[in-house]
């Protein structure tokens, strides 16, 4: 029967700039390391996002998820997925004053467009 393996102790070593510290301070010691951890993601969701989440966003802002698809599949088109799809349906309602729903179905037929382009000063290269 082989031996087991063997683990070499170095729990003591690797505490040591933790052995002083109370309660409180692990526990702040650790969501300081935790906030370290996730900076990185957080990071990249301001700035990066997918056609999935955008679709996502716009079902909790009340569309179908066919409006939603539409939506996106022309924010894309129209060089604005990067604004996200659900603030271009709320700049537009703004803009408009129309409510969210009949700013986005308008944004789906295709109306509007130009309108939040230039309200993102987005250049008007697309479709």
């Amino acid at each position: 029967m082989p031996k087991p393996i063997q683990r070499a102790d170095d729990f003591e070593k690797r505490r040591k700039h933790l052995k002083n510290y109370n309660d409180a301070e692990l526990k702040a010691y650790f969501w300081e390391l935790a906030e370290k951890v996730v900076e990185p993601l957080i990071d990249l969701a301001r700035t990066h996002t997918t056609p999935a989440i955008e679709r996502s966003v716009l079902l909790r802002m009340g569309f179908s998820s066919l409006e939603a698809k539409g939506i996106v599949e022309k924010a894309i088109a129209n060089n604005l997925i990067s604004k996200g799809a659900g603030h271009v349906v709320f700049k537009y309602s703004r803009h408009t004053g129309k409510s969210i729903r009949e700013a986005g179905l308008a944004l789906l037929n295709d109306e509007g467009w130009d309108e939040v382009k230039q309200s993102f000063e987005v250049q008007h290269e697309s479709k």
